[in-house]
């Protein structure tokens, strides 16, 4: 039987958890999915950075926190409401699939800034923060050291 993705009040889609041969890994809160419902926009904007991302690194990058099933205040978050924003890990130079600040020595940032690079090109993608400010085009925000945020606009992807 075909396995289909869960789906909230909204119609959106939970991220797929563990696609074969992705160029992503997931992590958030809630765990297993929880927290990654996106609006179709959103996920149309990360399959593409995605399989952009493929052509140019080997590692995975991570997908963290986008929106509840159903929508809603997502705490501690003041927005990941409406599947329009979503976080996503710097890159570690070991590839290892856990957190990293951008000030510690397992950063990697030139792959961060290529990565934060393809989100920034995409049509759809209103705001990058990061309080990596040597990387071009972040915005700061607090308690952004060890993920960026980014939030798209619906109805250009």
């Amino acid at each position: 039987m075909l396995e289909v993705q869960p789906k909230d009040s909204r119609g959106y889609f939970m991220l797929p958890q563990a696609p074969e041969d992705a160029g992503y890994y997931v992590y958030g809160t809630p765990d297993q999915g929880g927290g990654q419902y996106a609006h179709p926009d959103m996920l149309t904007t990360l399959f593409s950075i995605e399989r952009q991302w493929q052509t140019i690194d080997y590692r995975k990058f991570s997908i963290g926190n986008i929106s509840l099933s159903g929508g809603g205040r997502f705490k501690p978050h003041g927005s990941h409401k409406n599947g329009l924003q979503v976080d996503i890990r710097p890159l570690r130079k070991d590839g290892a699939h856990v957190p990293v600040n951008y000030f510690q020595a397992g950063y990697d940032k030139e792959a961060t800034a290529r990565l934060i690079g393809l989100f920034r090109a995409h049509p759809a993608v209103m705001t990058v923060y990061f309080n990596d400010l040597s990387i071009p085009g972040v915005l700061p925000m607090v308690n952004h050291d060890n993920h960026f945020h980014v939030a798209i606009r619906a109805g250009t992807s």
